[in-house]
């Protein structure tokens, strides 16, 4: 038996990225995450969506934020922005073939399986 997460619209979502509730995940009106239980429920026009990172769920999680709680996000620095200068261009090293890939395959007679390094097929016992 295979265990995988369901999928569910916060998958959807992109890291760090405010998105207003009421695009993802239409409803009734709810709370802010940081405001807390004890506040009035705001329609989800008003509310931002911010999936987070989260150090043992790869999925991360997802909190509803109100415009005056919503956390300032830091944008990484665009790639065409980085000096290519800075770093010399590194070329793949040839590819090397292996000793398992240089050696011929033994095949059993009788039972055409590939025979083991010890020279004995593992179904019929046969030596090649």
């Amino acid at each position: 038996m295979k265990v995988v997460a369901s999928s569910d619209w916060r998958d959807d979502l992109a890291f760090e990225t405010p998105t207003l509730v009421a695009e993802v995940s239409p409803g009734e009106p709810t709370r802010c995450s940081v405001c807390g239980g004890s506040s009035e429920p705001l329609p989800r026009t008003e509310l931002w969506a911010v999936k987070h990172r989260h150090p043992k769920q790869h999925g991360g999680f997802v909190r509803f934020y109100c415009q005056t709680h919503l956390p300032v996000i830091q944008r990484a620095p665009a790639a065409a922005a980085r000096s290519t200068a800075a770093k010399p261009a590194r070329r793949a090293a040839p590819r090397r073939s292996t000793p398992a890939e240089e050696r011929p395959r033994a095949l059993c007679p009788n039972c055409f399986v590939e025979v083991p390094p010890t020279g004995v097929c593992g179904m019929c016992g046969t030596e090649v």
